[in-house]
């Protein structure tokens, strides 16, 4: 039972509900695999060109300026370098905490409240100046605290902090795998909502005084710029980055003659100054990543995770595992169906994806269902070849290695029940009294012996790929043509008859030497349908063959001391292969329990040489059968007389037989329309 359990296709269910299980649990691992998904669906999204430039403070920069920070006065010849050349707004990416060592404070205060510039402030464990107050209007501040927080914001000197058109916070929040990819929008520190340097360059580009935030128990609920509409936002105030907003960049030394309007942010990128972030794209400068921010955020690109995409993605998983181990059951089926459904999962999501702007994984769904339909196919693959090891162990002593490996690669031989025609021989062993007493006490010598005698009627059934259904103590039962096909079946089996006759001399020749009585064989051959397949009890079975042919056979075979023949074969068997062997008719018999008679014959085995002499003498043998059913039975009894001697003698016994048959018919009152047939009264 248990052995059952352990090889049923449906303990895949275990497996399933472990991956489910650690879907659920969503480990760091699982994670990052399905982030790194998400980041090869955004990053193939075709470039879209943004009014945006990043200008970089590079190496070329710092050998022009001579030092790092650049005084606070050549600052204010870049910004108004800038908007001389065309820039729409200018985002200075410098934090400027301390007051400028060559005192130009004043002159880049100057500068900003002439020019609109966004500064930046970072994040810290401890508040430096005091940052300047954001123009927000929030809604549920209470809810604070399920946004991203800080305990304390470096900001810039109050005298550039105050002159700036906005402050804007420069963080970023890493994934579990330190990869950016989602920017928060703004942050709590201290009780009041600070944006990012996105959102601010965003509000002050449009001109705008103010941003509103409504939160609720979850966190952020809406988000918007009057003048310029909603933002949308998962719950932590983030936008999923699209890095396929492309910016253009230049160096500080290098600008080009017109910005034509565009966004311009300024930013470090000499070694040793600035390091660039990890992102879906790769290392980017910092500049870069708020230019690609600012980007989504214009164009309207709003990438989302919806809140039920876990749930739904879990539930697909599930219906989609029990599915294929439901399926498993039809093997081929089942495994189509798993490459349909595996192989649909991924261009899903990216449909979904270009269409619809929705992040779903493909990741959990595609390796959960191989991992199941892997498990389903190797428990499905052990319980076969279990199975296969079990019929080999089965079928070895009563098969052909042949048949054996047949039945092996393909069970349903066996399991499967057929209807056929084939050939049924059984034997039986004759003389077993005087070999058991020649043993007297000594039964393990008997069984010795009785093993190797089936050992030798059973060689010649193998080696014609014969299949053996039953030993019944000293006699068996074989087929041909099931399982393994054989067109010319009843051919094979009288060939296979008399080689087991051969057999059984050759062992003959062994136990006389050993002194030994000699032994014979009787077999009866039958050709005919029969119901073949595994039959039994559930708790015992066997392969077997039920029908009226196999009933004949074993008939048949029980009058082989009566007629005195040590094979008798069947008229239907007779006429598939009548040409390929030597015939004698025997009979025709009406077997106990049946009413209608039929012919049976022996065949005996000869060498060319014979053969000639054999089939002189055949047409007597027929005419005694002819004089016997027109009751002339004295006539058929000198015939008999006649014959003996001829075929070697083999057939004596039976004419002696016959002798007593036809006296016995004299004594008989028949009909006028007698048709010869003699009903046997005992099987």
């Amino acid at each position: 039972m248990m052995k059952k359990i352990l090889t049923s296709p449906w303990t895949a269910l275990l497996t399933l509900a472990l991956i489910l299980s650690i879907r659920i649990a969503d480990p760091s691992f699982v994670e990052s695999v399905r982030l790194r998904y998400f980041d090869t669906l955004i990053t193939q999204k075709t470039p879209t060109a943004n009014n945006i430039y990043t200008v970089n403070i590079d190496e070329a920069a710092l050998d022009k300026y001579g030092q790092w920070p650049l005084p606070r006065a050549e600052y204010a010849k870049i910004i108004k370098d800038l908007y001389d050349r065309g820039a729409g707004l200018v985002v200075l990416n410098v934090i400027m905490a301390e007051p400028d060592r060559t005192g130009g404070d004043g002159i880049l205060a100057t500068a900003l409240k002439q020019y609109p510039v966004v500064l930046g402030s970072v994040p810290a464990q401890k508040t430096k100046n005091t940052p300047r107050n954001p123009g927000s209007a929030v809604l549920g501040p209470e809810w604070q605290d399920q946004i991203v927080q800080y305990p304390g914001l470096i900001a810039n000197v109050p005298q550039l902090e105050n002159a700036a058109a906005g402050i804007g916070i420069v963080s970023t929040l890493p994934e579990v795998d330190g990869v950016n990819r989602r920017l928060p929008l703004i942050v709590s520190v201290d009780g009041k909502l600070y944006p990012s340097m996105s959102m601010e360059t965003l509000r002050a580009a449009a001109g705008d005084s103010t941003f509103q935030v409504k939160l609720n128990e979850n966190g952020v609920e809406k988000m918007r710029i009057p003048k310029f509409g909603p933002i949308t936002t998962d719950n932590l105030g983030r936008v999923w980055i699209d890095w396929s907003q492309e910016n253009q960049q230049a160096s500080l030394l290098d600008l080009p003659k017109n910005f034509n309007g565009a966004i311009v942010i300024v930013g470090p990128t000499a070694a040793g100054i600035a390091n660039p972030l990890p992102t879906s794209k790769g290392a980017v400068w910092p500049q870069d990543v708020q230019a690609a921010a600012i980007g989504t955020m214009i164009n309207g690109v709003v990438i989302q995770r919806p809140d039920y995409a876990d749930g739904v993605e879990i539930l697909a998983l599930l219906a989609f595992g029990i599915l294929l181990i439901f399926l498993s059951r039809w093997t081929y089926v089942g495994i189509c169906a798993a490459v349909v459904i595996v192989g649909a999962v991924v261009p899903g999501t990216i449909y979904a994806f270009n269409n619809w702007l929705i992040l779903s994984d493909a990741t959990a769904i595609a390796f959960g269902l191989i991992i199941v339909a892997l498990h389903t196919y190797g428990v499905k693959f052990v319980s076969e070849f279990l199975q296969k090891q079990a019929i080999k162990k089965q079928f070895a002593g009563y098969a052909s290695p042949t048949v054996v490996r047949m039945l092996a690669e393909n069970p349903a031989l066996i399991k499967d029940g057929m209807k056929r025609e084939v050939s049924i021989c059984f034997s039986d062993l004759r003389g077993f009294t005087p070999l058991g007493e020649s043993f007297g006490d000594d039964v393990k010598g008997l069984t010795r012996i009785m093993n190797g005698y089936m050992d030798a009627i059973t060689q010649p059934i193998l080696d014609a790929n014969g299949m053996v259904i039953k030993y019944i103590g000293d006699a068996s039962m074989h087929i041909h043509n099931a399982p393994i096909d054989d067109a010319d079946h009843p051919k094979t089996a009288v060939r296979t008859g008399l080689n087991m006759l051969k057999a059984v001399e050759k062992f003959n020749d062994k136990i006389v030497a050993e002194g030994r009585p000699a032994i014979a064989m009787g077999a009866g051959i039958n050709t005919g349908l029969g119901y073949i397949g595994e039959m039994g009890s559930s708790a015992r079975h066997s392969y077997d063959i039920l029908g009226d042919a196999v009933s004949t056979a074993a008939r048949i075979e029980s009058k082989c001391k009566e007629y005195g023949c040590v094979l008798l074969v069947g008229g239907a068997t007779v006429e598939r292969c009548k040409d390929d062997f030597f015939f004698l008719k025997i009979d025709d018999l009406a077997v106990k329990g049946k009413s209608v008679g039929i012919a049976i014959y022996t065949v005996l085995d000869t060498d060319v040489g014979a053969m000639s002499e054999y089939l002189q003498t055949q047409p007597e043998h027929d005419r005694m059968h002819s004089l016997y059913r027109a009751q002339d039975f004295k006539g058929a009894i000198e015939l008999c007389n006649s014959l003996k001697g001829e075929f070697d003698g083999k057939m004596d016994k039976y004419y002696d037989m016959w002798i007593e048959r036809c006296e016995f018919q004299l004594t008989q009152d028949l009909p006028a329309d007698w048709d010869g047939i003699f009903i046997a009264t005992s099987k």
